[in-house]
């Protein structure tokens, strides 16, 4: 609680500061942040570190203990939430004027756990007792509204009324920057009905559950990250979630620009996008737009033309994924149940986007039926919601070169004719303060001893003055010191967490991310079997020449995406065997590393020599975390894909083992492969063969191997003929039921993946 106090004077200094001076605010809507611990962050950004230990020990306990006791909060997932973080940290840093707006979940995505099935999912109880880094703020309500009709007036005007109505309640989480007395919000909404919603007649009649049914339905919203949604029910909540984030968060940047009135009086609604900067992170918050529209047009009396003046100049998207499933596409009928008016709204939208393409690009009418906002089909008609976004932002932008190349050449083409302004790109980045400065002290040290300072903390130019350095016997005697660190600090974890003893003397190689077909953790583990399988076949001399590698993976894979779960099974499966072999483990482990979160990856990411960022060209649009390997004087094992391009052009060929096809031969091979002229590399078929021999046990890994082959199939189906999960969005149904086709070039890239010979050898 005391590095709470440190910073609240801060924090209240730094919103008076911004009222009085009325600075155009940026707010990042985003439905995840995955903040990590908040302790060694605070006390780190603060620079109190020294003190905040000394006071502790003076009180009998050590630093580490405590900040050991702390919970992840459990907002997030993966790098869409960690990226909103890091701007977090970033934006409080830089002392510019921004709000972040989530969801305050009660239990998160979930904590992982193993048992004979594989992985299994329990509630995350990062609430169980409370969060002294969240501040209530009870006079910081507002009603959100679900179902109901819409009322037209005599004048014309629309409201929408009935149906269902909740409040969202604001809790508000300091960010504070580093060394400097900028401390920003993360405001998080929670869902709550009043107590006239609680019906006591009903309740005294011993009509418990129907007493309290609105109640129950406002816990839902905010129960877990990214509910299944294969039923109505499930997609009618993972609606209400986006649409409550967005309803809130507007009304609540509405309310504070309406507070703040010149000279003259009340502001003029023309001012708002000098005042006001939404970016919408990913389509998750895309009902913002028409929120704003109904706000503006039904409650502040705007007519359309002014309305949609001021929305498009407010919002900016940002484009996440190039995969198709992951593109939002929401059912009409579900909108139109759920939320009557904004379905009024976007089908005027798109009525209007139509009109004009017709009037002004009519080379482009025979691509409307992909560039509108609506898709009529009389099978399944949908809402787009990335063409929403894009329709309706002001700018819109990919997240690693590669990918903005993608988004402006494949996926939003038609687009680009239209607004050639429009698109641009904005590389991720990630926070040297959490993953170098406090992460790994020892090298942060001395980094900061031998370039004379530690400005650096904010500058990352710096860094390349330590190329002077790189030669100096000395400082690779230091670098070497803190790295082992490092590494036996890693070790133990994974000792405590796995039961697994793992040598800091071998080859620490990593992959920790979302478990993920595109993502190639099934590239990885098909590798290190047919490692393991040469090792067996060496003689013990042999052995000894070879260079001891530790390989872990990491990561959840979402509760219905069965494939993902295969894969994770898989990994624990060899590591099992694997860890187990007394000729072969001390020069091989596998070690599933398990509930990989943000406090794990600062254990994982200093201890690591090698990471593997091996996803299928074209599918990753950015990647963070090769960036925080790379941070931290890791070399990469990859594909040119996402951030891995830039990455690789930063710190030199020599130090990134490139494998694979690249994004503008993926369309060729696939195409190939459904014309029956893949021919499979003899290796990978002895590595599937070795699996489906039943070495690693009686699990039946068919179906999950079976995807590698075949020579089409995408959207593929599980044995239940349910849809697998690809990422955290709206499930679709199956493009082509077909368990099938190696959609993502396991097979072709396996040959080339024989790229970690060259890591064994420069490791020597």
């Amino acid at each position: 609680m005391l590095a709470v106090f440190c910073f609240l004077q801060q924090w209240n200094e730094t919103y008076l500061h911004f009222h009085k001076s009325d600075p155009k605010q940026t707010y990042y809507l985003s439905m995840e942040f995955l903040q990590g611990r908040a302790l060694t962050n605070a006390v780190g950004n603060l620079d109190i570190q020294d003190a905040y230990a000394d006071a502790l020990n003076k009180l009998g306990h050590e630093l580490e203990e405590i900040v050991e006791q702390e919970k992840d909060a459990a907002l997030g997932n993966g790098g869409l939430g960690r990226l909103a973080s890091c701007f977090l940290d970033s934006m409080a840093t830089l002392n510019l004027p921004a709000w972040g707006y989530g969801l305050r979940y009660r239990y998160g995505l979930f904590k992982q756990r193993f048992g004979k099935e594989g992985q299994e999912e329990i509630a995350e109880d990062w609430l169980e007792k409370f969060s002294p880094w969240e501040v209530v703020r009870h006079d910081i309500v507002f009603p959100v509204r679900f179902f109901g009709h819409v009322e037209v007036h005599p004048t014309g005007s629309r409201k929408w009324v009935g149906g269902e109505v909740v409040q969202a309640l604001a809790y508000d989480v300091p960010i504070p920057g580093y060394k400097t007395k900028n401390t920003i919000s993360l405001r998080l909404w929670e869902a709550k009905a009043g107590a006239e919603d609680f019906n006591l007649f009903q309740f005294n009649d011993g009509q418990y559950e129907s007493a309290g049914q609105l109640h129950s339905r406002a816990q839902q919203i905010c129960a877990v990250l990214y509910p299944g949604d294969a039923t109505e029910s499930g997609k009618l909540l993972r609606l209400k979630q986006q649409f409550f984030l967005c309803s809130a968060s507007l009304q609540d940047i509405i309310f504070r620009f309406k507070e703040r009135k010149d000279g003259k009086g009340l502001r003029q609604w023309s001012e708002f996008p000098s005042k006001v900067a939404v970016q919408l992170n990913d389509t998750h918050p895309t009902l913002a737009i028409p929120e704003l529209m109904r706000l503006l047009m039904d409650d502040e009396g705007l007519g359309w033309d002014e309305a949609w003046d001021v929305t498009t100049r407010t919002f900016a998207y940002t484009n996440h994924t190039v995969l198709p499933e992951a593109l939002e596409k929401w059912s009409q009928a579900v909108m139109w149940k759920l939320l009557p008016r904004h379905m009024e709204i976007i089908e005027e939208i798109d009525h209007r986007f139509v009109a004009m393409i017709h009037s002004t690009q009519p080379e482009l009418e025979s691509k409307l039926s992909s560039m509108c906002i609506l898709d009529d089909n009389p099978q399944k008609p949908v809402v787009r919601m990335a063409n929403l976004c894009v329709v309706s932002s002001h700018t819109v932008n990919g997240v690693a070169q590669l990918h903005s190349d993608i988004l402006k050449s494949e996926l939003f083409a038609d687009y680009v004719s239209v607004w050639p302004n429009k698109f641009q790109n904005k590389t991720n980045g990630i926070t040297p303060r959490r993953w170098l400065r406090f992460c790994s002290p020892e090298l942060s040290h001395i980094i900061t001893k031998w370039l004379k300072t530690d400005q650096w903390v904010t500058n990352l130019d710096l860094l390349t003055d330590l190329r002077q350095f790189a030669d100096n016997a000395n400082f690779q005697a230091e670098w070497e010191s803190a790295k082992m660190a490092n590494k036996q600090r890693l070790a133990q974890y994974i000792l405590q967490v796995t039961g697994v003893s793992i040598d800091p003397n071998s080859l620490f190689d990593i992959q920790v991310k979302r478990i993920h077909e595109y993502k190639r953790q099934l590239l990885n583990i098909l590798g290190a079997v047919y490692r393991y399988m040469n090792l067996k076949a060496m003689s013990p001399e042999e052995r000894k020449k070879t260079t001891p590698r530790t390989i872990m993976i990491g990561g959840k894979a979402f509760a219905t995406y069965t494939n993902a779960k295969r894969i994770v099974k898989l990994v624990n499966d060899v590591g099992a065997v694997v860890n187990n072999d007394p000729d072969i483990n001390c020069y091989l482990k596998v070690v599933f590393v398990p509930n990989y979160n943000v406090s794990v990856a600062e254990k994982l990411i200093p201890g690591s020599e090698l990471s593997q960022h091996i996803s299928t060209a074209g599918m990753e649009a950015s990647g963070t975390s090769n960036m925080k390997f790379a941070l931290n004087g890791c070399l990469i094992i990859g594909t040119l894909d996402g951030a891995n391009v830039e990455i690789r052009e930063e710190i030199g060929e020599e130090n990134f083992f490139l494998f694979g096809a690249t994004a503008d031969e993926v369309p060729r091979l696939r195409k190939e492969r459904e014309n029956g002229l893949f021919k499979p590399d003899p290796r990978f078929e002895e590595a599937k063969q070795f699996i489906r021999s039943g070495v690693f046990g009686s699990y039946d890994y068919n179906p999950l191997l079976e995807s590698l082959e075949g020579n089409s199939g995408y959207g593929r189906v599980d044995a239940t003929g349910k849809s697998q999960a690809t990422r955290h969005t709206t499930l679709l149904e199956s493009l082509n039921p077909v368990i099938r086709g190696d959609y993502f070039l396991v097979g072709h890239d396996f040959p080339g993946y024989n790229a970690q010979a060259r890591v064994d050898e420069a490791y020597k």
